[in-house]
């Protein structure tokens, strides 16, 4: 009788103890489900994304690859217009716009649409130091090529040190001060670019120092 009403008491116990609890541990265990569950659709959506972004860039490039027509400008257009939209955390959405840029520039031959796009693509790229260096050069020659002379240079002292681009940016910069009507800031930077080049000397950057006086030996 006595083990008898140990085990009465253990069950009492076990349910007074589930009157006391058991709320809140449904309640525990429902939270952890719902983490769980709200992770695992988290990552399903993310995977749906980087699908749909994917193939709205593959959509892009296919039109950038055709003739040219208006459609596929127009659907250029409409697929850049989309990843900024609906995919701007994307990296296609980034390479989407450079795409457009470049179509911009040398079909449509308009800089200041090629600004607008590759601004917004060096915003999105400003975590990644590599990427924002080809996009930074690109947004300077379209600036440049646009007639914002003082945006370009804004544009290339915002990169910094900038690696492999330094003697790009210089050579760069020499071309934007020449045509300012700026021959000696030209000529310094194209010294530089000269001294930065880790290719050995350029025969373009040469036969522009060559216009401006600069000999080989200098």
């Amino acid at each position: 009788m006595a083990e008898l009403r140990t085990e009465e008491e253990q069950v009492q116990a076990i349910k007074d103890w589930w009157k006391k609890n058991g709320s809140s541990l449904l309640i525990g265990i429902g939270a952890a489900l719902a983490i769980v569950f709200g992770w695992q659709a988290w990552q399903n959506h993310q995977a749906q994304q980087r699908a749909e972004a994917a193939n709205q860039f593959a959509n892009l490039l296919n039109a950038f690859s055709g003739e040219q027509g208006e459609s596929d400008t127009d659907t250029m257009a409409f697929v850049a217009e989309t990843l900024r939209e609906e995919h701007s955390d994307s990296a296609y959405a980034i390479y989407g716009n450079l795409v457009m840029a470049r179509q911009q520039l040398a079909e449509q031959n308009d800089p200041a649409a090629a600004v607008e796009s590759l601004s917004w693509a060096l915003d999105k790229a400003a975590d990644d130091k590599a990427l924002s260096l080809v996009v930074r050069n690109r947004l300077a020659r379209a600036q440049f090529a646009a007639g914002n002379h003082d945006d370009a240079l804004a544009t290339l002292d915002g990169a910094g040190e900038a690696d492999a681009f330094n003697a790009i940016f210089s050579e760069l910069r020499g071309d934007i001060l020449l045509a300012k009507g700026d021959q000696d800031g030209a000529r310094e930077a194209y010294l530089t670019a000269r001294e930065q080049n880790q290719q050995g000397r350029s025969g373009v950057l040469e036969l522009k120092l060559s216009d401006l006086g600069v000999g080989e030996d200098a």
